[in-house]
């Protein structure tokens, strides 16, 4: 028998129970598996001159905040991102440098966070404004997720997100000749950095 905590997220508790507490407060990994990845707005840190005007601030720029930290940030995707998403990682790709990663497998449906490998979110929100950003309450999707610390289950959890980002399923999928860019393929030799 083993204790952990889990508790269940609705709707907009995805905003404050994942987002501002669990990715913002990340200290050494993020690893972020959604379906789709759209440029989701989140509130400036508190004590910023932008957080007092009451403004929003891309995810990326938290992002590479993070890797400038030396946070390990992981994206995986199933989509093809945003447009928008794709021109704020244009905009600060220097400053996200070489500790934040993205790869593409077009079969990635699950939708997993795990930070620092003690946190875990499982459930329905996308990386997307209507699953896990600052969007007003009717106009979000109606999602639902649990959070947990529970070690078993992010064993497990962060296993499969790492098998995927590694190419260990492209050898024998039957989607392999749509993929465009399989996996295994980017594991063999130097590991590539950036969107992939």
């Amino acid at each position: 028998m083993r204790r952990a905590k889990v508790d269940l997220l609705q709707d907009a508790e995805h905003y404050d129970g994942v987002t501002m507490r669990a990715i913002n407060g990340a200290q050494t990994s993020l690893w972020i598996a959604t379906a789709n990845v759209k440029d989701v707005h989140i509130e400036a840190p508190i004590g910023s001159r932008a957080r007092a005007r009451g403004t929003y601030r891309s995810i990326v720029e938290a992002f590479a905040e993070m890797a400038t930290r030396g946070v390990e940030v992981r994206l995986l995707h199933g989509a093809v991102p945003s447009g928008p998403f794709r021109m704020q990682l244009a905009k600060l790709q220097k400053r996200l440098g070489s500790r934040f990663e993205m790869r593409h497998c077009p079969r990635v449906h699950l939708k997993l966070i795990t930070v620092d490998g003690a946190f875990m979110y499982l459930g329905s929100a996308n990386l997307t404004g209507a699953g896990i950003g600052a969007r007003g309450d009717k106009r979000r999707n109606f999602e639902m997720g649990i959070i947990t610390d529970d070690d078993v289950l992010l064993d497990r959890a962060q296993a499969q997100f790492d098998g995927i980002w590694r190419g260990r399923e492209c050898g024998t999928c039957q989607l392999r000749s749509k993929c465009p860019k399989p996996l295994d393929m980017l594991t063999k030799g130097k590991p590539k950095r950036g969107l992939h």
